[in-house]
């Protein structure tokens, strides 16, 4: 428990899962702990749950920033599939999209 905050409940409760894949933890743990944190691993590794864990087991929202279009997409339906408030923001939104999707992270319950 880190913080008051069991990632061990957030994992199961979210994503079905009762373990971290290696490396996961400690870089959850150090995210959770407010410290800076870059962490390398390869694809197929679980890096979006470095982020998506700490920011279910706590209040507040997750900006994430990314110039890879189609896998934003792909996140963003994948946590709504799960429940979880998300959107996003890229090129192809027009002015009034990008407008809507704000105001429901400023004002809604976004989580992502």
């Amino acid at each position: 428990m880190q913080n008051g905050v069991n990632i061990y409940q957030t994992l199961e409760k979210w994503w079905g899962y009762k373990e971290f894949r290696a490396g996961q933890r400690e870089v959850i743990e150090r995210v959770l702990e407010g410290r800076d944190t870059l962490a390398l691993m390869p694809t197929g590794a679980g890096k979006s749950l470095l982020y998506q864990v700490p920011t279910m087991a706590r209040e507040g929202i997750c900006v994430v920033v990314t110039p890879l279009v189609a896998l934003m997409k792909d996140q963003v339906d994948r946590l709504r599939q799960m429940g979880i408030s998300a959107t996003a923001i890229h090129s192809g939104m027009s002015y009034s999209q990008i407008d809507i999707a704000l105001d429901n992270c400023v004002y809604g319950d976004m989580k992502f």
